[in-house]
């Protein structure tokens, strides 16, 4: 096959396409499941070489990733989970089964982790960072010791796009929190939040 071959060019495009909504990973047709299998079973085996890094059954992991673990940073990555283009993540992480990371994401676990649990859903442009700097006026920000609590968020929560996380934070089951909200307090379990900084709407029921 040449690289002027049409069937080619258009393996890459759907590759592309892949890269930046994976949910279509699952639905492939017959003649495209092939190849994207063994394009995601030669790059996670890449991946789990190069970084600390496990991989559940049946995921799919954008090569236009960034994910970066180091030892002492592992990052862990349930069945059935997908993590889109352009997402930065670094350890330590734990990702549970069927969970959604979209596009352009970052999730930084500083030294205490990020826990994510079964079916957790996070649109894209989410912000999640386990860690702050302190703020005294004695030295420049830069300077000021860092902490790290982590962040756990419970199972099947929603993060709509462009939300953003503090360190400390727990989002307990079934939560869902709107879009453009920064949630600076825990949310409770049901509970629908939104705003910035976020606030109780009501709950699921």
């Amino acid at each position: 096959m040449t690289e002027q071959d049409p069937l080619l060019k258009y393996r890459e495009q759907h590759k592309h396409r892949l890269n930046y909504m994976p949910w279509l990973y699952w639905s492939l047709k017959p003649k495209n499941k092939g190849w994207a299998e063994a394009w995601q079973q030669e790059y996670q085996a890449y991946l789990m070489a190069m970084e600390t890094v496990d991989i559940g059954k049946n995921c799919f992991i954008s090569p236009l990733a960034h994910i970066f673990a180091e030892p002492g940073r592992k990052i862990t990555i349930g069945d059935n989970t997908f993590i889109a283009a352009d997402c930065t993540l670094h350890g330590p992480l734990e990702i549970g089964n069927e969970v959604a990371i979209n596009h352009h994401c970052i999730l930084d676990g500083g030294r205490a982790g990020i826990k994510l649990h079964d079916q957790v859903r996070i649109a894209a442009y989410c912000h999640l960072y386990a860690f702050d700097h302190g703020v005294d006026l004695d030295q420049p920000v830069y300077q000021q010791p860092v902490r790290s609590r982590g962040i756990e968020i419970g199972r099947d929560v929603w993060l709509g796009a462009h939300v953003g996380v503090k360190d400390g934070i727990h989002i307990d089951d079934h939560a869902v929190i709107g879009m453009n909200s920064m949630v600076t307090k825990n949310v409770e379990k049901k509970a629908i939040i939104g705003g910035n900084p976020a606030a109780f709407i009501r709950y699921r029921e």
